[in-house]
């Protein structure tokens, strides 16, 4: 145990500056490429999504209901969650699509 810390702090004391550089470099970009940009992208998708609801889709609004967009606004949807019960919602809180999967 001794003998490995010993040999731990030789080698950081002999590492090479432009080597831990690199490494940390290297890190940054391994965290870009495999989480923040494929984020970015699901952000990207989601946004556009958002803006091209129209009258008639069927969603699920962040909370877990099921509705349908019975009329949009600019920074709010209407959405019918049953008959003649409508709830006004963000459309950031629109989060999916259903109109192709079946509902009761």
């Amino acid at each position: 145990m001794i003998t490995s810390f010993i040999t731990l702090q030789a080698a950081q004391q002999g590492a090479n500056p432009l080597m831990t550089f690199l490494m940390f470099g290297l890190i940054i970009v391994v965290f870009y490429f495999f989480m923040i940009r494929p984020q970015m992208k699901r952000q990207k998708e989601l946004r556009k999504f958002q803006e091209s609801l129209k009258k008639g889709d069927k969603v699920i609004v962040a909370g877990g209901v099921y509705g349908k967009v019975s009329e949009v606004k600019d920074d709010y949807i209407l959405v019918e969650i049953s008959d003649n019960v409508e709830v006004k919602v963000a459309k950031s809180t629109i989060i999916r699509d259903v109109t192709d999967i079946q509902t009761r």
